[in-house]
């Protein structure tokens, strides 16, 4: 497992985007869970976020793609509007503990 961040580096609501081994990865909290998936939209393969650690629609209740306005459920990362409705964000194993959000090499 990869440390990713302290708890408190990922507070309920927001997101964030990492580089692990070379992969981009996006980490969102939602109700108090985390949710880590590889930043990359199943539409062209390119990065989600608008600007650095922005991946979250207006109303901060969906992930959104910056370049084609895609819409992903942050539990799942189903596409439920836009170019790849029905595919989803690919999810990586993570757990949390006191250390903090440790994500699968």
């Amino acid at each position: 497992m990869i440390h990713l961040c302290a708890p408190h580096e990922l507070a309920e609501g927001q997101s964030r985007g990492f580089i692990v081994a070379g992969r981009k990865l996006l980490a969102v909290r939602r109700d108090g869970r985390a949710y880590v998936y590889l930043n990359s939209c199943p539409h062209r393969g390119l990065t989600l976020e608008w600007r650095a650690d922005d991946f979250l629609d207006a109303s901060g209740s969906l992930l959104q793609c910056a370049h084609h306005g895609a819409l992903f459920l942050i539990e799942n990362g189903e596409c439920v509007t836009g170019p790849c409705a029905g595919q989803s964000l690919q999810a990586l194993a993570c757990r949390e503990d006191a250390a903090g959000l440790w994500v699968e090499a």
